[in-house]
């Protein structure tokens, strides 16, 4: 997600090493690029203009004999905001939040993903508006507007390449029409920057920066109405070549190949072990259950047909996850989504410590998630942050104000 720049020494540069921690003070910057002090003197005067730094509290720097303590140089989270919105197949979430990932202010409803891209992105434009209204924030410093969406995107068009369970969406030019949507109803002037990814990978990113930031290689399964994974590497989520990479939830199981699922396929793991599959397995049972959600309700409420059904669900995605864990070697494994409670989780352990080899497992924490069902929206958030003020885009951003 982080944008790189040819001019190793320029402003936006700079300003990644302070937001990393990597160089937080004028002594500092001048060491890790080789510049001098009037030269990063001048490169951070850009970015004070901006109003992207500030000076924090002084602190004595490693090595120092005393003297007066350097000025400490912070990224200003506050000077700018970010719209959010986490879409699931029935619901969905938005948010303002700062540009630290905090949440300012937020809400959730029924909306329907089936309903079609133009129902569905006007909605979201008529809540963002009203998120900025209820807090008083001027639409002038929204930076941008990320979306999290059930479905495989090719992160660089923006575009949802065939989504299982959204029709109408393929191919839909979605960040186009959300600037169109957000601007009927937030008179923004420019238009504002979307960015679109898929749900799984918005909460690896997010779950693995604010709980493993140290893991090297994260792996994160979302299992709601269908089955998704994203993975994080040093950092930076794996999307494959066209964003189709942690698609689990359509791997054949050998002995399922009478269970449709919802892509046209059978034996699909989504069409057996996804909170949409033990809802209709509930349903048959004489539990009625229209949804992962109802699921979950009857997981909270201890209900022993879905208990029941939970664990061997999770069997059955642990059977999946042997491969993934071997081929990945994650350090951290997460269960997130509908089904991530104790059943599930239990089921997912037993299939994979019975089957995965040692070596495999040996350092591999199996968590659930520490951010719950605000994920999407922080990771969505990061998103463009990490867009916005990459070293490439902050300097154009930086050229074209001084215009």
């Amino acid at each position: 997600m982080t944008g790189t720049t040819g001019n190793q020494s320029s402003a936006g540069h700079l300003l990644q090493l302070i937001r990393d921690g990597r160089a937080t003070t004028r002594g500092a910057l001048q060491q890790a690029t080789g510049l001098s002090r009037s030269t990063v003197g001048h490169r951070l005067d850009q970015l004070f203009a901006a109003g992207w730094l500030r000076e924090g509290e002084a602190r004595p720097t490693a090595g120092s004999t005393g003297g007066r303590p350097s000025a400490r140089l912070e990224f200003d989270t506050g000077h700018a905001a970010v719209l959010a919105a986490d879409l699931g197949t029935r619901h969905a979430a938005v948010g303002l939040l700062d540009l630290a990932g905090n949440v300012l202010v937020e809400r959730s409803g029924e909306l329907v993903i089936g309903d079609g891209p133009d129902q569905v992105l006007d909605r979201l434009g008529q809540w963002f508006a009203e998120l900025l209204k209820e807090q008083g924030t001027d639409p002038s410093r929204i930076c941008g507007i990320g979306l999290s969406v059930p479905g495989p995107v090719d992160y660089d068009s923006g575009l949802v390449i065939q989504p299982p369970i959204m029709p109408g969406w393929d191919g839909y030019p979605l960040r186009e029409r959300m600037q169109e949507a957000y601007a009927a109803h937030v008179r923004a002037g420019a238009p504002v920057p979307v960015l679109v990814d898929n749900d799984a990978n918005l909460m690896a990113y997010a779950e693995q920066r604010v709980g493993h930031p140290d893991c090297a290689a994260f792996l994160l399964i979302k299992v709601a109405t269908g089955i998704g994974a994203g993975v994080v590497v040093d950092g930076q989520p794996y999307r494959g070549i066209d964003g189709g990479a942690g698609d689990i939830g359509h791997i054949r199981l050998h002995d399922c190949q009478d269970a449709l699922c919802m892509c046209g396929n059978y034996g699909c793991l989504a069409a057996v072990a996804s909170g949409r599959a033990l809802a209709k397995q509930l349903t048959a049972a004489g539990v009625p259950t229209t949804s992962g959600s109802g699921v979950r309700e009857h997981l909270a409420s201890g209900r022993p047909e879905a208990v029941r059904l939970a664990r061997e669900a999770g069997r059955r995605v642990g059977e999946v996850l042997v491969t993934v864990v071997t081929l990945l070697n994650p350090g951290v494994l997460m269960i997130a989504g509908d089904l991530a409670g104790t059943p599930f989780l239990t089921g997912v352990r037993e299939l994979l410590y019975q089957r995965a080899m040692p070596r495999t497992t040996a350092h591999l924490n199996v968590v659930t998630s520490r951010l719950g069902e605000r994920a999407g929206l922080i990771g969505a958030a990061a998103m463009v942050v990490e867009d916005r003020y990459a070293p490439d885009r902050a300097d154009a951003r930086l050229a074209a104000s001084a215009r």
